[in-house]
């Protein structure tokens, strides 16, 4: 059994003004927004969240709002952290537990891509110096390192706080993989991959288009836990359609992914939404974000 639930998971993404400061308000209002919308696994500081890119001022400023709007509330709130160091990740850490977090989301470090004793090293100390804390595998590439199933065994076995991975790939025999080999963590899979991934076993759901079809992502997530596969796969096939559509345009010109989640949050609700990316990235302009929203009007009317 996964130590963690099954779930639809979404990032809140960070709005800067113009001196790359956090915007408090839009800031507040779009983690209350992200809960009004029925998401109560919320995460800030994966890529989406520009969790490479902060400081550590940013990073607390930004963390004590994010602590201040879940506390008390029915959220289960997550913090991101990204570092090049063993060192590095538990100096974050100790900032975000001590202001009271218990759910934490790393990534190996990615200087140089670590081995298989050194990943197991890593593990062990970030994990074990939390002991009452849980934590998910952001298993990405931009580490250098993807895990399989195989390789998540030893450290399974010898860290029993890792609780969850997150693995954002098109590939499907990685996805089978990690599901069918490492049935104890709780695999958040992309809209494209959980139906496939469901297919071996327990999975959840990173909400990429979370606030924008808060509906469809929750279908998408109960047809796949559910076994109605084929439903899962139609679900999924018109998110890839929806990608397509608003952001093949935009991939032209490719920019980190974090300036597309800013949009897909302006375009969910938040209208005020910056779309200001942390230096030295670049962002989406507004003229590019108006042809993208006309393009979701024509094409889309009925996201939800």
């Amino acid at each position: 059994m996964a130590r963690y639930p099954s779930t639809v998971m979404v990032s809140i993404v960070c709005p800067w003004d113009r001196r790359e400061r956090l915007a408090e308000q839009i800031f507040r209002r779009a983690i209350r927004h992200a809960a009004g919308m029925g998401f109560d696994h919320l995460y800030v500081f994966g890529t989406a969240g520009e969790g490479y890119a902060v400081d550590g001022a940013r990073f607390r400023s930004v963390i004590e709002v994010f602590r201040d709007e879940t506390v008390g509330s029915a959220a289960t709130p997550m913090v991101g952290v990204i570092g090049l160091s063993t060192a590095n990740v538990l100096e974050r850490l100790r900032v975000a537990y001590d202001l009271g977090f218990r759910e934490f989301q790393i990534s190996l470090p990615a200087w140089s891509p670590v081995t298989d004793a050194e990943a197991l090293r890593f593990f062990g100390e970030v994990c074990g110096a939390f002991p009452d804390a849980r934590f998910m595998h952001y298993n990405t590439a931009r580490s250098g390192r993807v895990l399989t199933g195989t390789e998540y065994r030893p450290i399974i076995e010898a860290v029993p706080n890792l609780v969850a991975a997150k693995t954002m790939t098109s590939d499907l025999l990685l996805v089978s993989g990690v599901v069918r080999e490492a049935p104890e963590l709780m695999h958040f899979l992309t809209e494209q991959t959980i139906a496939h991934g469901s297919l071996y076993g327990a999975c959840a759901l990173l909400g990429t288009y979370g606030l924008l079809a808060p509906k469809r992502s929750w279908a998408l997530l109960q047809a796949a836990s559910a076994g109605r596969y084929a439903e899962a796969a139609s679900i999924g096939a018109w998110f890839a359609d929806l990608n397509r559509d608003l952001f093949d345009p935009l991939f032209v010109d490719r920019r980190v992914d974090g300036a597309y989640d800013k949009v897909i949050a302006k375009l969910g609700g938040l209208d005020d939404f910056p779309l200001r990316m942390l230096s030295p990235y670049r962002t989406v302009s507004d003229a590019e974000y108006a042809r993208t929203k006309r393009t979701l009007q024509e094409r889309h009317p009925d996201c939800a």
